[in-house]
C-alpha cells in the first residue's frame, strides 16, 4: 500500500476523493479506516455511471479508479472519466496492477497517475513487496518525488534489483498468463459447477467491447461463481494441488483464494454483498504452468475428486 499511502500524502485535510465503489479490499481499508482520521473524504461512486460520477464531482480533488476491479473485472472507460474528472479540475488516478503496463496504459488515456503493485504482475515471481507511482505530468512528479524522500516511502535497492529483473520477462510472461486464463476461462464456462465467469476477454462478459477498445490483452486474473455457494467454493480449495491457496496474484504460480473471507475480509459484509462480492465467488490468478495441468487440477476439484500431490 506504499503507493497509495504516498498518492494520499498529496491531499490535504478537507480535500474529496471520488473513488470506484467496487475495488481492493486493501483500499477500502485504508480509505475507509486510516485516512478518513487524516480529514481526507472518501465518496464511493461507481464510475461506470457518469451521470452519478458527475454529480460528485463537484469539489473534488481526485478520482481513483481500477480498471479490471479486483475481483469482480468490472471494467471503467478510463477516456471517458479521465475527461470528465479534467473538466472539474480533478486528477484522475487508476490502479493498473490487474493488467501492467504490457496490456493498459492509462496515461495515453488522459489518466494523470498510474499506480502498481510491483509484488504482482511487474515483479512476477512473489519475492518482493512493494508498488510505483507513475506519471507523464512534471509538476505531479516533483510533488510525488518530494513526498517519498520527506517519507521515506521508496523500497530498498534489493526490491528493485528484483523488480528490475521481473520487467525483463514482462512480456513473455503476461502473453502466457494471458494465454492460459482465457483457455481456462472458456473451459469453466462450459462446466455445470460454474454459474458466471468473470473474465473481460469473454464474450459473454457486459463490457467485453471497451474491453477490446482499452486493453491489449485481458491478463492473468479473473473471478467465477460456483453453484452450492460457500461449501462449494470451500471444497474447491481444499482439493486443488497445483492451484495454491493464496491472497496475491500476478507471479508465474497459479492461486486460488477466496475474496469474501481473503482479500475483502475487512470490508462490511453489507458493502461487499451490494458490490456483488458474494460466498460463491472465487478469484483465481493463473500461472504460466502447463495450462493442461491447470485444467486437469481445477476438473477434479470440481468434480469432488482430491488429487494424490505427486500425481
Amino acid at each position: 500500500m506504499a503507493a497509495e499511502t504516498t498518492i494520499v500524502m498529496m491531499f490535504q485535510a478537507g480535500d474529496r476523493i471520488i473513488v470506484h465503489s467496487d475495488l481492493y479490499g486493501g483500499t477500502f481499508r485504508m480509505y475507509g479506516k486510516v485516512f478518513r482520521n487524516k480529514r481526507i473524504e472518501a465518496v464511493y461512486v461507481a464510475l461506470r455511471d457518469r451521470a452519478e460520477t458527475e454529480r460528485e464531482l463537484e469539489r473534488t480533488a481526485a478520482v481513483w479508479i481500477e480498471s479490471p476491479t479486483n475481483p469482480l473485472m468490472n471494467l471503467v472507460d478510463l477516456r471517458a472519466v479521465a475527461d470528465l474528472a479534467h473538466r472539474f479540475g480533478a486528477i484522475a488516478i487508476c490502479d493498473n496492477t490487474f493488467l501492467s503496463p504490457y496490456f493498459q496504459r492509462p496515461l495515453e488515456m488522459g489518466v494523470d497517475i498510474v499506480v502498481h503493485s510491483t509484488t504482482k504482475y511487474i515483479n512476477g515471481h512473489s519475492d518482493v513487496v512493494g508498488g510505483a507511482v507513475i506519471t507523464n505530468h512534471a509538476a505531479l512528479a516533483e510533488k510525488i518525488g518530494f513526498l517519498q524522500n520527506a517519507a521515506g516511502s521508496c523500497a530498498g535497492p534489493q526490491d528493485w534489483f528484483l523488480v528490475l529483473r521481473g520487467v525483463k520477462t514482462l512480456s513473455i510472461r503476461m502473453e502466457e498468463h494471458n494465454r492460459n486464463a482465457l483457455a481456462i476461462a472458456r473451459w469453466l464456462e462450459a462446466r455445470p459447477e460454474v454459474s458466471e465467469v468473470r473474465h473481460p476477454g469473454l464474450e459473454s462478459h457486459p463490457q467485453h467491447a471497451l474491453a477490446l477498445r482499452q486493453m491489449s490483452g485481458f491478463g492473468g486474473t479473473f473471478s467465477f461463481r460456483l453453484r452450492g455457494a460457500e461449501d462449494a467454493v470451500f471444497g474447491l480449495l481444499e482439493r486443488v494441488r497445483v492451484f495454491t491457496l493464496a491472497e496475491s496474484l500476478g507471479g508465474v504460480e497459479s492461486l486460488v483464494e477466496h475474496p469474501a473471507t481473503m482479500t475483502h475480509s475487512s470490508v462490511d459484509r453489507a458493502v461487499l454483498a451490494r458490490m456483488g462480492i458474494t460466498s460463491d465467488l472465487v478469484r483465481v490468478s493463473i500461472g504460466i504452468e502447463d495450462v493442461d495441468d491447470l485444467i486437469t487440477d481445477l476438473d477434479a476439484a470440481l468434480s469432488g475428486r482430491r488429487r494424490n500431490s505427486q500425481a
